[in-house]
C-alpha cells in the first residue's frame, strides 16, 4: 500500500470523526444516536440517526439544511446529502443512553443510582447484557472508575465488534470531568459457542433408512474357582522342611 493511500484514509477517517463530533454537539438535545456514511457518485450521504427526528429537520428543513451548508464549507464534504432516521427503540441505542446518563449526572443524581438505572432500563427493553462504566472526579478529588454490569457481554474480539454498541460522552460537574461509557450486547445475537441441534426433518434433510445390524452373541461365562490364599504359617513350616532337607542332603554328599 502506497504512502498516498495511507494519507487518504488517515484524512478521511479524521474527517469523519470531525463531522461526527460536530453533530453530536448540534443535536444532543434531538437524541444523537450515531451516523452512518455513504460515499455515492453523486456525493457524501450521511444518515443521522436520532430520537427526535423534527428537531433535526427543524421548520419547513430549515436546522437540516443549515447543518448541510456546515458540512459542505467548513468540512469540505463533496455536496453532503444529511438524512434523519429515527431510532425506534432508544433504550438500546449506547449514544443514547450514555447522553441520557451524562445529563443525569449533572443534574445531581448519585452516580450509583444513574450507573443501576440505566443498566436496568437497558435490560428492561430486551438487551442480552450491559456494560456501564463512570471514570473521573465522581465523588471526591481522586480519580475512580465504577462498574455496572449486567446480563452477557464480550471484552474483545470479532464477536464485541460484530454484536456490541458502544456509546461515550461526558458529564461536566463541579469537581470535574466524569465520562460515561455504555456497551450493549443487541437483543437476539446468537454467540459462536451457542449450537441448536435440529431433527432432520426440521432441517429439511429425508429420513435415515433402516440399516440392519447382527447384535453378538454374549459368551459362555466360565466359572473361576478362586484359591485359597495360603497361611503364613504353613508357608514358613514348608520352608523350614525344604531347609533341613537340603541340609541333610548335603551332610550325605561329604560323607
Amino acid at each position: 500500500m502506497s504512502q498516498n493511500t495511507v494519507r487518504t484514509f488517515i484524512h478521511r477517517n479524521v474527517e469523519r470523526q470531525l463531522v461526527r463530533e460536530y453533530l453530536l454537539k448540534e443535536t444532543e438535545r434531538a437524541g444523537f444516536g450515531g451516523l452512518q456514511f455513504q460515499r455515492t457518485p453523486e456525493g457524501t450521504k450521511v444518515t443521522l440517526r436520532a430520537e427526535q427526528v423534527g428537531r433535526v429537520i427543524g421548520r419547513k428543513g430549515k436546522v437540516i439544511r443549515e447543518l448541510e451548508t456546515r458540512l459542505r464549507d467548513d468540512f469540505k464534504l463533496q455536496d453532503p446529502k444529511l438524512e434523519v432516521e429515527e431510532i425506534s427503540e432508544p433504550r438500546l441505542n449506547a449514544q443514547v443512553m450514555a447522553s441520557r446518563m451524562a445529563s443525569s449526572l449533572e443534574r445531581g443524581w448519585f452516580f450509583r443510582r444513574a450507573g443501576h438505572s440505566t443498566a436496568q432500563s437497558i435490560m428492561d427493553a430486551g438487551a442480552r447484557g450491559c456494560l456501564v462504566t463512570l471514570s473521573g472526579k465522581i465523588t471526591g478529588a481522586r480519580h475512580r472508575v465504577e462498574k455496572f454490569q449486567q446480563g452477557h457481554i464480550k471484552f474483545c474480539g470479532e464477536t464485541a465488534l460484530q454484536f456490541m454498541d458502544v456509546g461515550y460522552s461526558v458529564a461536566v460537574k463541579k469537581l470535574g470531568t466524569v465520562g460515561c461509557s455504555v456497551r450493549i450486547m443487541r437483543p437476539g445475537v446468537k454467540l459462536p459457542h451457542e449450537v441448536t441441534i435440529m431433527d432432520r426433518h426440521e432441517a429439511g434433510l429425508p429420513p435415515l433408512e433402516d440399516v440392519s445390524y447382527i447384535i453378538p452373541e454374549e459368551d459362555e461365562s466360565v466359572d473361576v474357582v478362586e484359591e485359597p490364599a495360603p497361611d503364613a504359617e504353613d508357608v514358613i513350616d514348608s520352608a523350614l522342611e525344604r531347609m533341613a532337607e537340603i541340609e541333610v542332603g548335603s551332610n550325605q554328599e561329604e560323607e
